[in-house]
């Protein structure tokens, strides 16, 4: 199996050798299956095989099960002699028990080097898809994150969006006349939803130093690629984290990595178990992400390989990327079932010896039907292929062994101490207290000043302009109030009734005597 990663064996008494060519492992694949059917034991055993190459490999070990690369098999396990039959029945003839070198990583930190990452590399449109935000609160949210970038406020951590959301949220009427409507209410639901996802340790993921992805593109000093395991038991329990943060590593390669067309072997095989967590309920414009980048990744020497249960999990755009395809067996109990069979069946070149919907239905644990890219990029012809047995241990390690990995890493000591330099955070809480003293300053003035100090300054803030000539001279002609009702009486005493009303008074004090 020259330049090809062995799977097992095919054909009649699955003597035919089976494998997956290195120079076209960048196609992308797939591996399927019900629930206790091999698929994490193909996935660890094309996880050995990718590192014997010497290419880097990225996978999520949900169950705790994929732990076993780091170590080594043993002649006293319980299914050693069912191992060696299967080897024999395949022509494995070099099969032989190995460890391979493993990195642990760990979201939480507590199994692994802790993998963080920054908001402003996660997005918007990431994270308005693992906080569910609607469309106005994701458009608030893309409000927020361009004006971060025209102040100048790096967002790293979670406590800078919750800073700056504050700030977009006390100046909403200013914002809403340039980038639209930005009302309290959706930054309320923001901040709410930024609360639950820190609760679930989104606080530990969001920071520095965020991880490098060089990192996970390493080979061992033997030459062989180094399996990046990431701890994902616990990380199930938020799952929209788990898919979310996959999601982002896929993207950050994505736009990182250069292009190499069509290399000899891939840059990195990437793992993504699970994967119908990725696509439930996601909207539209993070599918067609998710599909530029499975479309366009290739290019960058990157392979994605998706493990799910059924294939109609992947999308159907996606999953016309996926060229490699070991698919276990499918349980047909249902009527969805049998129609979600016969369409897995019909994505297969078929097969003269046997019916591959009756294949996929039938056949065992440590079994599948696969299909593998030939020369020129042709879909091979459906095959049952036995899927040979692992090298390394199959189920986790010890406590004690993961931490001697992890103690013993290339990169043990780099991601443990977190890093909080200032950022949008502390730049407006700088602001915010300089505001605040200012303010104080200005009472505290205006407070030592004289009531004599204080009346001059009040006269004068509400004085007006100085006057020219022509208002000062209307102002003098027009006289005051008083004079102006002085004139009138006198005027009117000067009248006719003003004479009667003369008579009238010395009459009455004439008669009086």
């Amino acid at each position: 199996m020259e330049n090809k990663v062995f799977l097992g064996g095919g054909g009649v008494d699955y003597a035919e050798k089976q494998g997956l060519a290195l120079k076209y492992a960048n196609r992308h694949g797939l591996i399927a299956g019900a629930t206790g059917t091999g698929k994490t034991v193909t996935l660890q055993i094309l996880a050995e095989g990718f590192s014997a190459a010497g290419v880097p490999v990225f996978l999520s070990d949900v169950k705790g099960d994929l732990s076993g690369l780091a170590a080594a098999g043993s002649a006293d396990f319980k299914l050693h002699e069912a191992f060696m039959s299967r080897a024999e029945t395949i022509g494995f003839t070099d099969y032989s028990y190995d460890s391979f070198p493993v990195t642990f990583w760990d979201l939480f930190g507590e199994q692994g080097h802790p993998v963080r990452a920054t908001v402003a590399e996660m997005g918007p449109l990431l994270l308005s898809r693992l906080m569910q935000l609607t469309d106005a609160q994701e458009g608030v949210m893309n409000i927020a994150f361009r004006v971060a970038d025209e102040q100048g406020l790096p967002l790293l951590d979670l406590k800078d969006l919750q800073a700056l959301l504050v700030w977009v949220g006390e100046n909403s009427s200013e914002l809403s006349l340039r980038y639209g409507n930005v009302s309290r209410q959706s930054v309320g639901a923001i901040q709410r939803s930024l609360l639950v996802l820190e609760n679930q340790g989104g606080a530990q993921f969001f920071a520095e130093p965020a991880l490098e992805l060089s990192d996970l593109m390493t080979t061992a000093p033997d030459g062989r690629g180094q399996v990046n395991i990431l701890a994902a038991d616990k990380l199930m329990g938020a799952p929209r984290l788990y898919a979310t943060f996959l999601l982002w590593l896929l993207s950050e390669l994505f736009e990182t990595l250069p292009e190499v067309g069509d290399p000899d072997k891939p840059k990195l095989v990437f793992f993504f178990d699970e994967a119908h967590l990725l696509f439930e309920d996601a909207p539209k414009a993070l599918i067609d992400k998710v599909e530029q980048v499975a479309r366009l990744i290739r290019s960058k020497g990157v392979g994605v390989y998706f493990i799910t249960q059924n294939p109609d999990d992947v999308p159907e755009d996606i999953l016309g990327q996926l060229g490699n395809r070991v698919q276990h067996a499918l349980r047909a109990f249902t009527a969805r079932d049998r129609k979600a069979l016969e369409r897995a069946a019909e994505t297969y070149r078929p097969n003269d010896r046997f019916d591959t919907a009756d294949a996929i239905r039938d056949v065992g644990t440590g079994e599948a039907v696969t299909s593998m890219l030939q020369d020129k990029g042709v879909p091979g012809i459906v095959e049952r292929t036995l899927i040979r047995p692992p090298s390394s241990r199959l189920g986790p390690i010890d406590a004690a062994a993961r931490a001697g990995v992890i103690a013993a890493s290339p990169v043990a000591g780099k991601y443990e101490t977190v890093l909080d330099r200032e950022s949008a955070y502390e730049i407006l809480a700088k602001r915010a207290e300089a505001a605040a003293q200012g303010a104080e300053e200005a009472e505290t003035a205006a407070e030592e000043q004289s009531a004599a100090e204080r009346e001059f300054n009040a006269g004068r803030r509400y004085s007006g302009s100085r006057v020219d000539r022509s208002s000062s001279r209307s102002r003098k002609q027009s006289g005051g109030i008083g004079d102006a009702v002085m004139n009138a009486v006198v005027k009117e005493l000067g009248g006719t009734t003003g004479r009667r009303i003369v008579r009238g008074i010395l009459g009455g004090l004439f008669k009086g005597r």
